[in-house]
């Protein structure tokens, strides 16, 4: 059983698994199972270039990006279980978890956040499939999807991040959505009070 389980290793999906797994020191965050299943569909990212990404170095291309960005929360975050090799096939409410199956296994997670691309078809079936619509600020001719929500949240204790959460292709919108809703799960971890996660060289 997963506290919560991400589906999509690139850019939202790590991005949220980064901020989730820097909170590890926070007392509510003491019993979290997180984990993150790095593929799902092919990337955006393999094809792109980066010379106007905060903070990226111009040039830096988005395998390299990909590759590294994994290494990276690996090594910070170890605790942060990754999922290789296993694509997502369904999503199915329970009680008050979610079984989702990939093409190995099946886990349990209390919370998901679906970080995919917006590529059409979305092809993880289940209680996700009533809010599959088509993406509102896309230009019809690309055929992109995203699912309803409200402030990334699609309904309780499922979320979607990045561009399947209706925002335009670009990195650092990406990032800032995985981000924020990482924020809000661990305001919903801390009892619905308000808090993130950021170092500081003065807490040291």
């Amino acid at each position: 059983m997963f506290h919560c389980l991400i589906i999509g290793g690139g850019v939202s999906g790590v991005s949220c698994a980064l901020v989730l797994g820097s909170a590890k020191n926070k007392p509510y965050m003491s019993d979290k199972k997180i984990g993150l299943i790095t593929h799902q569909k092919a990337s955006m990212l393999h094809d792109a270039v980066f010379n106007n990404a905060y903070g990226i170095k111009p040039g830096t291309l988005g395998t390299d990006l990909l590759k590294n960005t994994l290494i990276d929360l690996q090594l910070q975050y170890p605790h942060i279980t990754q999922i290789e090799n296993e694509r997502v096939l369904s999503i199915i409410k329970q009680d008050r978890h979610f079984l989702v199956t990939t093409t190995q296994n099946i886990y349990e997670s209390e919370v998901v956040v679906v970080a995919i691309n917006s590529s059409n078809p979305f092809t993880i079936s289940g209680c996700l499939t009533p809010y599959v619509v088509p993406h509102k600020k896309s230009l019809p001719a690309k055929n992109r999807l995203q699912l309803e929500n409200n402030d990334h949240l699609v309904f309780e204790n499922i979320y979607v991040a990045g561009t399947l959460a209706g925002h335009r292709s670009q990195l650092a919108i990406a990032a800032g959505s995985g981000a924020a809703v990482a924020t809000d799960i661990l305001t919903l971890w801390n009892n619905g009070i308000e808090t993130h996660a950021h170092d500081s060289l003065r807490k040291k």
